[in-house]
């Protein structure tokens, strides 16, 4: 029998978190070599120099990046949840929305974020200005884009929904949704009611102090 798939993450990770949210979506076992230990910090920086996390291993293979390893346990370790469409079409728009979440709410909220932790003196107060701003473009997007929908994709929870759910998440404490956008509010509050983000939500809880603008009291 081969063994468990063993996933190298942090809870408090957003990209950690939507992998997670697919292996608790199908319930899939695997062993969670949690980065707050040394060991598994030593160990991931064997695995992959680059030293970004999540990373996967799976029966003597090293799979990196979240997606790539969402779209590996389909294959591998499928289940009742399919977060990829068999059809050829819906998948192209379940991976465009995967990649509008990276790219225009990931990365411009971790931007913000990331410039907190360097020294005063090093700031970058015009990048984070577009950051916000990129932002507030990808909020008005969504917004548009999320009339009449449940989920990214019309009413299946998909990849895309395991990108949106961490990332709108720490977005809205960084850059809040206040009542500008309550299309993509309410799908924030769907993810968050979700079990598997649920779960992942909540095992994150502890960290909250790690987050550099201040956790707000909520969520």
């Amino acid at each position: 029998m081969a063994s468990r798939p063993a996933l190298y993450a942090h809870p408090f990770s957003s990209y950690s978190q939507k992998v997670l949210i697919a292996l608790y979506e199908n319930d899939i076992p695997f062993e969670y070599r949690n980065l707050e230990s040394e060991e598994h910090r030593d160990a991931l920086a064997r695995l992959w120099p680059l030293r970004r996390f999540p990373v996967l291993v799976d029966d003597g293979r090293t799979i990196v990046e979240a997606t790539t390893i969402i779209e590996h346990l389909a294959l591998r370790h499928p289940g009742p949840v399919a977060l990829l469409p068999h059809d050829r079409e819906a998948a192209l728009e379940v991976r465009a929305l995967d990649r509008f979440f990276d790219n225009y709410v990931s990365t411009p909220q971790q931007k913000v974020v990331f410039d907190r932790l360097r020294p005063e003196a090093d700031r970058d107060p015009y990048g984070v200005a577009e950051a916000r701003a990129m932002l507030d473009t990808a909020y008005a997007w969504l917004e548009r884009h999320m009339v009449g929908r449940t989920w990214a994709v019309d009413d299946t929870f998909t990849l895309a929904d395991c990108a949106a759910a961490p990332f709108l998440f720490y977005a809205d404490w960084t850059h809040p949704l206040g009542d500008r956008f309550p299309n993509v509010g309410a799908y924030r509050r769907r993810l968050l009611a979700r079990p598997s983000f649920a779960r992942a939500v909540e095992e994150a809880r502890p960290f909250r102090p790690y987050f550099p603008l201040g956790a707000p009291d909520r969520d």
